[in-house]
């Protein structure tokens, strides 16, 4: 890696680079699925390669390579160098990194159990110890169980003096619960929807989650599901458990607070941002308990590292403020456009990619209440959990979410268990309408490992802290 790293920078430098970086990129992962009592699949992966990026004449260039060979650095660099001279020529102002970094040392994920060194049937055991519990309910038809591990290790150089390396671990795991009827299909999971809940850490974080202990309760919740009421539609006051709250505050703050969307330099998959420069600091996002933050040091967040794809370090910064909009997710050469600097959010899925802006841990912070206390000082409302669907507009605004189950609350009492429960609202509307976060106790880091962004396509691994929370005159249901 330090051989490659040093050929590519000094490379860039001989071929005209104003400046350049390399990262040296290895990854590998392993997946596997457990479905209805059987291995139904697992997959050993690996991947290396180095990109390298350059600025020539004020524009950007980037390219990359799997063959880790010093006469293959220098046709990567060339490449890179060609297509930045070719993007100078139609660029509008030239790039202004700001300030060099020139970070240096070395990061790990902390780990008690590396998951590389845990055999593949004591992993398969604890899937199929889960897959039994949900089993054991009747009307159960389908059961699935699923885990992943990743294992990275990067270096990243630039020619300022930055130089850092890191061994980044991940692992997830989920369980699936889905129960029919003549008439419906209903699914619970756990710990979070879309396969599975994932952190940084090793095999500990899976032992955490003790799915065999939840395995018949997701079941019968879904079995119960089948004849449940279906949602009242209506004005009422929301309740959203942690982990939905954390889906909420991806789509409608993480997003549209990175800068690339709201200058207009990236727009797929999610568009662009309401979030405007002239609304930094004048905006009011959310009510006094909505503060918001990025930190890329919070423990188990898949958003944790030592330095992004820049070298810029591991940090906390403020997005909202009790209910104040008063930052942004940024790099080096968006920061410098609003006379700041990057606060480090910079990544880029794998070394064939170039970096772009992603969201890191991005939290709601935790308040001073509890969810059983929000519930008895509820009069007519509806509590749900766990995200079944999303949809949001291509400015982050106008929104509607759906989730795996929900109960009415009568009288501050937790009632009948509903379906198909929905929710609609505008992003600052909905946030303003927050009158109680639960405390501490109840504050959880989730993991999401499905955040795209990029042509090509980029995958993300982020995550959000969050509590329950509560939410006054909202729309659920289906309102005409």
């Amino acid at each position: 890696m330090k051989d490659i790293a040093e050929a590519a920078l000094n490379a860039a430098q001989v071929k005209g680079a104003g400046y350049a970086d390399v990262r040296v990129d290895e990854r590998v992962q392993q997946d596997l699925v457990v479905k209805n009592g059987q291995l139904a699949a697992v997959s050993d992966d690996a991947s290396q390669g180095f990109g390298v990026r350059v600025l020539v004449d004020g524009a950007w260039g980037f390219a990359g390579s799997d063959r880790l060979e010093k006469a293959e650095v220098e046709e990567v660099v060339a490449r890179a160098v060609r297509i930045a001279r070719a993007s100078a020529r139609v660029r509008s102002k030239p790039v202004d990194l700001g300030p060099p970094v020139t970070s240096r040392g070395t990061y790990r994920t902390p780990v008690e159990r590396d998951p590389f060194t845990v055999s593949l049937s004591e992993k398969v055991d604890v899937l199929m110890r889960a897959d039994q519990a949900m089993g054991s309910v009747k009307d159960v038809r389908t059961r699935e169980g699923s885990m992943e591990f990743i294992r990275q290790r990067k270096l990243f150089a630039s020619t300022e003096g930055a130089w850092t390396e890191q061994d980044l671990y991940e692992s997830g795991a989920g369980i699936e619960a889905t129960a029919t009827s003549p008439d419906d299909v209903q699914s619970r999971s756990y710990p979070n929807s879309f396969g599975r809940h994932q952190g940084s850490g090793g095999f500990e974080f899976i032992t955490a989650l003790e799915l065999d202990k939840h395995g018949e309760r997701i079941g019968e919740e879904a079995v119960a599901l089948l004849t449940a009421v279906q949602c009242p539609s209506g004005i009422k006051t929301l309740i959203l458990d942690a982990s939905q709250v954390g889906l909420q505050i991806h789509e409608s703050c993480g997003h549209p607070t990175e800068l690339d969307r709201v200058f207009g330099m990236e727009a797929a998959y999610a568009g662009t941002s309401f979030m405007t420069p002239e609304k930094l600091n004048h905006l009011r996002y959310g009510s006094p308990k909505v503060t918001i933050t990025a930190d890329a040091l919070t423990p188990t967040g898949l958003g944790t590292f030592g330095w992004d794809d820049e070298g810029i370090p591991a940090q906390r910064s403020h997005l909202v403020k009790e209910g104040l909009f008063v930052g942004y997710l940024t790099s080096r050469e968006t920061a410098s456009v609003l006379g700041q600097q990057s606060n480090g959010t910079m990544r880029a899925d794998g070394w064939n990619r170039i970096p772009l802006i992603r969201m890191t841990n991005v939290s709601l912070e935790p308040g001073d209440t509890s969810l059983e206390q929000m519930i008895a000082d509820t009069k007519d409302g509806v509590y749900m959990e766990t995200n079944r669907s999303w949809s949001i507009d291509d400015r982050r605004l106008n929104f509607q979410f759906g989730t795996q189950l929900a109960y009415e609350i009568v009288a501050g009492k937790r009632g009948r268990m509903l379906k198909n429960a929905t929710y609609a609202g505008i992003t600052p509307e909905f946030w303003n309408s927050c009158d109680a976060v639960a405390g501490r106790s109840e504050w959880k880091v989730w993991g999401l490992a499905n955040c795209g962004k990029g042509q090509p396509p980029q995958v993300a691994h982020v995550a959000h802290g969050a509590a329950p929370a509560r939410f006054q005159n909202v729309k659920v249901g289906i309102l005409k």
